[in-house]
């Protein structure tokens, strides 16, 4: 999961107010129902011991947000602190549970799960005279670039006359030259864009050509579309739909992955050297020491509610109060474990993958694959 989302929130100091909020638009008392949650909303922080200011930053954000499709409702997370908004999205639908909250660290675990594991995927619009490039993830679309191969015998005839033959062989050289040179800056808009799945679309024929061209181990993340093409005028729903199934089974294989690497290394063979944490204590040792590579969060385990005890640095957790004083912390605060490890392992570049599925979860909810097994000091 691409965590660069959550970084206006990260290394900000708190209290936050954590706002998941579904927003009617486009009905006849909709400015009447966005201003009672504007209102509800901000009375309710008030109640949990937010300041005014960023009471009313967040009624003002509520009561002024626009967008959507008509009749629709839209789901959308905000955090502010100190007054500000810090940081406000859309969420792919209405939440399900709207809540506020007011904390030392932000809420954004539900947002996170929200949005799940948002792979990249590299959409390839083409014919037989090259490909448009785009792609697709967090930030939405992005133009990606376009190739351009040869111009000229781009179109058979019927004849059967000799020359004709010959022209008609001219043509098919023409078209695996392309193929050929789409198949090669597919690889390099791949690379670049950090994409995770091809998506190809196109003629058949063009289809096949490009992605029989591609690497083996590209090959292998490229998939195929029947519907739309490169012409202007020839995107549909389908082809929305197949972008859709596309990133579904790469979010799903990759949470698979993940989980699978957690269950090995937690497994029993790695008692004296594990690779792999679960537990309360253990994680935030992990945490505190910048040794986790991946956390792995369940929605509904039983440990993500639990609370532990932070400081005003990322790497700053504790089981117990005490030991943030031992360490120079001078107020240690309660927050609830998911979000306080959520933001430890955004802060020093870990990942973060949402398991959804009860029987790949790690026990509790909460996990992480390490980054070495030797204890290292903070930086």
């Amino acid at each position: 999961m691409r965590l660069s989302l959550l970084k206006p929130v990260i290394d900000r100091p708190g209290p936050w107010a954590s706002v998941y909020a579904n927003i009617p638009q486009s009905t006849e008392d909709a400015a009447k129902q966005q201003e009672l949650t504007a209102s509800a909303t901000t009375a309710q922080l008030f109640a949990l011991g937010a300041d005014e200011a960023t009471c009313g930053a967040v009624h003002e954000a509520l009561l002024t947000w626009r967008g959507g499709e008509s009749g629709a409702h839209a789901g959308r997370a905000l955090f502010a602190a100190h007054g500000a908004v810090v940081l406000d999205t859309p969420l792919p639908g209405p939440p399900a549970f709207p809540f506020a909250a007011w904390g030392p660290v932000p809420r954004v675990t539900p947002l996170l799960a929200a949005i799940g594991d948002d792979p990249v995927c590299l959409v390839v619009r083409l014919d037989r005279a090259g490909a448009d490039f785009a792609v697709l993830g967090q930030r939405g679309t992005e133009d990606a670039g376009q190739v351009s191969g040869a111009a000229r015998h781009l179109h058979r005839t019927s004849s059967g006359d000799p020359s004709e033959r010959n022209f008609r062989t001219k043509v098919e050289n023409t078209w695996e030259h392309n193929a050929a040179e789409i198949a090669d800056a597919v690889r390099e808009a791949f690379e670049r864009s950090g994409a995770e799945a091809v998506l190809l679309i196109g003629e058949a024929r063009e289809r096949h050509s490009v992605h029989d061209k591609l690497p083996e181990p590209l090959r292998a993340l490229t998939y195929e579309s029947e519907h739309g093409g490169r012409a202007p005028g020839a995107e549909s729903a389908l082809v929305d739909r197949d972008i859709a199934q596309v990133r579904a089974v790469q979010e799903r294989e990759h949470v698979a992955q993940v989980a699978d690497r957690f269950r090995t290394g937690a497994g029993p063979g790695n008692k004296s050297a594990p690779h792999a944490a679960a537990g309360i204590p253990a994680l935030v040792e992990a945490a505190r020491e910048h040794r986790i590579d991946t956390l792995l969060v369940s929605p509904h385990g039983a440990d993500i509610a639990r609370h532990i005890w932070v400081g005003s640095d990322a790497d700053q957790l504790a089981v117990r109060g005490t030991e943030l004083t031992y360490l120079g912390e001078e107020h240690p605060v309660a927050a609830r474990a998911d979000d306080a490890l959520v933001r430890s392992a955004a802060a020093t570049g870990a990942d973060v993958v949402v398991v959804r599925d009860p029987e790949r979860a790690p026990s509790g909810g909460l996990g992480a694959i390490l980054r070495g097994t030797e204890k290292t000091a903070p930086e």
